[in-house]
């Protein structure tokens, strides 16, 4: 739809920009696009940051040296989107109703947010309440950012960009502030934001998010806290990095920081996460399970390597699905990524994945953890919500390297998620889910062996039969046991049926998409917005529970991706923009 601004609006609004161009820029043009990365153009300097907070704290331990970004021309990859599919005019017309009716439940939603949670973190969508779980920066607000610009309502863009203005990084009430999530949805949603708008005032935010975050990294040997004391921090008292951390919150910083030094041309945040990538790409093969990182690792000592426990889920995951994504973010200037990426993939495709026995023989994936102990490995076929993004990782990495065999267990991984949203009553894949892996020669429904697994798994079961646990637990055939009922409104399984939809352009996948959109809403919508419930076990005719609950990647990724399935082909064209893991776009650099 198009829609007509005020000219007094527009002609502020262009005023506006204009200075804030003017503050940002000093006498030669210092901004570059993405596609001009093999110039070196000045480092990008602003006098208002002479006196920004985080700018003027001392640095305890100063780099030794600063490494350069790449400077060599940017590669030509293979293409990730298929060739847009013909469309009917009443095909065209079904899409456009489903993505009006996308729309709707955001606007729904970010109204709410406006009138009852204005800039406060998260909006309690049933008791109308707000919430501050991430430094109270307005995380709903700033991860919405792109998802108002692609949506097209360029107003309410308009009015959040003048409220993230006025966010304070320098205060919190938190005590500890979580540098993985606080990376990942404010300095990738400004970043992303600026990308699609250019709107200067976002890479204002972007480089004072980024100066915060630099300060995390202030530590003997320039490895990060990632649960960070910035009350500590602000008092200029000592840091040193922790000695145990999940290896995603220091593992997946690498896209942000380093769209933010090529915008910049301010290599230190850069060089900051790449001395991560190094250690853990020097260590990635002499891990109990070469090829992958264990679970936990060390920032203190920089060690990566000792651990048996091995996931592609959840505290894991995105150190994973950021090494494609930086090599597409990067046009292929840092060969790391992936060498990286095809060592992990490798290993994982062999020991993670595993075909589940369900009643009508599907040939569908899922992803469990594996423990790695003297030589021998474990699985655990326990099945993640969360795991789901790995069928668009796997898309993306097989497209980029020409990896058939990454795509043909995409494909099964993305089936095996819609596959699970179906089996449940309500259309909706639970957080975890454990399921009984086929032999490795066939794979044939066996009721009997499926209870047994189900009474093995039922720790409190007694002398109960499987069929009394399987009626109790509310088990779908194939399911052995459901440990997380809940659904908390995640994105990662239309995330992937997006990702392989630009990149198959299979029809099936649009229905998918719709059924999934259907039953998320009739399950989780509230008066004022959508909100996380307890058990999705339950029948539609039962109460799921409402858990007053709607983290901010809802609107920030959810819904955006649902929207997505339904754009035009060369909305958020996967060939020039690749998403972070909280689903903001960022352009990649091309040849």
């Amino acid at each position: 739809m198009l829609i007509i601004r005020p000219r007094s609006y527009a002609g502020i609004a262009l005023i506006s920009t204009l200075l804030l161009l003017y503050l940002w820029t000093s006498s030669t043009s210092t901004l570059t696009s993405s596609s001009s990365s093999s110039s070196s153009p000045p480092v990008w300097r602003t006098p208002q940051y002479e006196s920004y907070f985080w700018t003027t704290l001392p640095i305890t331990y100063p780099p030794k040296e600063i490494r350069p970004l790449p400077t060599t021309p940017p590669l030509k990859f293979p293409k990730v989107q298929a060739p847009a599919p013909s469309e009917s005019p009443e095909a065209l017309q079904t899409r456009l109703q489903r993505q009006a009716a996308v729309k709707q439940v955001f606007s729904k939603c970010w109204a709410s947010y406006k009138r009852l949670a204005w800039k406060a973190d998260e909006l309690a969508p049933v008791s109308g309440g707000k919430k501050n779980p991430f430094g109270g920066w307005a995380a709903t607000l700033v991860d919405s950012l792109d998802t108002l610009w692609l949506m097209g309502m360029k107003p309410e863009f308009a009015e959040a960009v003048a409220a993230a203005a006025d966010i304070d990084f320098t205060k919190t009430d938190l005590d500890e502030v979580n540098v993985f999530e606080t990376t990942i949805r404010y300095l990738g949603g400004f970043l992303s934001a600026y990308d699609l708008s250019g709107d200067a005032r976002l890479l204002h935010k972007a480089v004072e998010v980024g100066e915060m975050l630099y300060r995390a990294f202030d530590t003997p040997n320039r490895m990060p806290i990632t649960r960070w004391d910035i009350h500590a921090a602000m008092a200029g008292k000592k840091q040193t990095a922790p000695p145990g951390l999940l290896v995603a919150e220091i593992g997946s910083l690498s896209m942000e920081f380093t769209r933010l030094s090529l915008i910049t041309r301010d290599p230190k945040w850069f060089d900051a996460v790449q001395r991560i990538t190094e250690g853990m790409a020097s260590q990635q093969n002499s891990t109990a399970l070469p090829g992958l990182w264990p679970l936990v690792v060390s920032a203190q000592d920089e060690v990566y390597n000792v651990g048996n426990a091995f996931t592609l889920g959840a505290m894991a995951d995105s150190v994973y699905e950021y090494l494609p994504k930086m090599t597409a973010l990067m046009g292929g200037q840092l060969p790391v990524y992936q060498q990286m990426y095809e060592a992990a993939m490798a290993t994982a495709l062999k020991h993670n994945l595993f075909r589940p026995m369900t009643p009508t023989n599907e040939d569908i994936l899922v992803s469990g953890s594996v423990k790695a102990e003297n030589g021998e490995t474990t699985l655990d076929p326990q099945g993640q919500h969360l795991v789901c993004f790995l069928g668009g990782l796997l898309t993306l990495g097989g497209k980029l390297f020409g990896r058939q065999q990454d795509l043909d267990a995409a494909r099964r991984l993305v089936d095996g998620c819609v596959w699970t949203y179906k089996a449940l009553p309500r259309g909706i894949m639970p957080e975890t889910f454990t399921m009984l892996p086929c032999p490795p020669s066939t794979c044939a429904w066996d009721e009997e062996t499926w209870k047994k697994q189900v009474l093995a798994r039922a720790k409190d079961a007694g002398g109960t039969s499987a069929d009394a646990v399987i009626a109790r637990d509310r088990l779908p055939k194939g399911f052995t046991s459901i440990p997380d009922r809940r659904y908390i409104l995640r994105p990662e399984a239309i995330e992937s049926v997006f990702v392989s939809y630009r990149a198959t352009a299979h029809p099936s996948l649009p229905d998918a998409a719709w059924d999934m959109f259907t039953a998320i809403n009739a399950t989780t919508s509230t008066t004022l917005a959508n909100s996380a419930v307890w058990d999705v076990t339950q029948p539609e005719d039962k109460d799921a529970g409402m858990a007053d609950s709607m983290e901010s990647f809802w609107m920030g990724e959810t819904l955006k991706y649902f929207y997505l399935v339904f754009a035009g082909w060369d909305e958020a064209d996967l060939d020039e923009w690749v998403f972070n893991t909280e689903a903001h776009p960022f352009r990649r650099l091309l040849p």
